[in-house]
């Protein structure tokens, strides 16, 4: 068989980073004389589930809509009320694994998108699907979906996430529609995923937005029970990073 053939045969097993490899090791044949055949084919074995782990890393984190943020940018200066410990722990991806929540709360710009961002990533890259969701956002496209009837349709689409994140969590009172709206998205993802919050508001003030006590009491039940609580305080990172470039 030519070296062509086989190349083509590779693509064809979607076997292309293997068939790159490959190349590789034929365009520079003194690198590779000393290794035995089983080791050139375990070196390109290696590099095809290295790409295809990157591939479907980047795939997760585009699809998630998440704002720049990784983990090794977490801010753990003192005053802002966040434990390494705690912190590491959830970022080993327990929480998922235990279709748990995480509420975070804390006043404007105390890092709290970027901390619930700098979470999911972490996810994306335990192969986790992951969908980033200012509250708002996904009340309009909820709203949306009664119009034109993909209602059902987005809902599934909802509880097919792993990790769904919910920014600026309360900052209007809901509608009685748009209440009946989060309690079915929770209700579908309740004890088979994961959710993060993120409020300005807190936890203790979230039933006074909610027009019904009793869609109050089963969202917020849903969402509360065995839930991770980070409560960020400190001045404005905005603030602090000003100072620190000033400096």
């Amino acid at each position: 068989m030519s070296l062509s053939s086989l190349h083509e045969q590779l693509r064809a097993l979607r076997l292309g980073h293997f068939s790159q490899a490959l190349q590789q090791q034929q365009e520079q044949p003194d690198t590779y004389t000393d290794m035995s055949f089983e080791e050139r084919l375990g070196l390109l074995a290696t590099h095809e589930i290295l790409c295809r782990d990157n591939t479907k890393v980047k795939r997760l984190t585009r699809q998630a809509k998440l704002l720049d943020a990784r983990p090794s940018g977490i801010d753990y200066r003192s005053g802002r009320g966040l434990k390494k410990e705690k912190i590491a722990v959830l970022l080993s991806g327990q929480y998922l694994h235990y279709n748990q929540n995480i509420i975070i709360t804390g006043a404007t710009g105390c890092g709290k998108t970027h901390l619930a961002c700098a979470l999911a990533t972490q996810a994306c890259e335990q192969h986790h699907s992951a969908r980033y969701y200012r509250l708002g956002e996904l009340l309009d496209e909820l709203h949306v979906g009664h119009a034109d009837g993909s209602y059902r349709q987005q809902l599934n689409t909802l509880a097919k996430r792993k990790l769904l994140i919910l920014d600026d969590w309360g900052m209007e009172k809901l509608s009685a529609r748009q209440a009946n709206d989060l309690l079915d998205v929770m209700e579908i993802r309740y004890q088979q995923s994961s959710t993060i919050i993120a409020s300005q508001i807190p936890t203790s003030e979230w039933y006074k937005l909610i027009p019904s006590p009793t869609i109050a009491d089963a969202l917020l039940d849903r969402l509360l029970h065995n839930s991770h609580r980070i409560e960020l305080t400190g001045e404005s990172m905005r603030k602090l990073d000003q100072s620190d470039h000033l400096a």
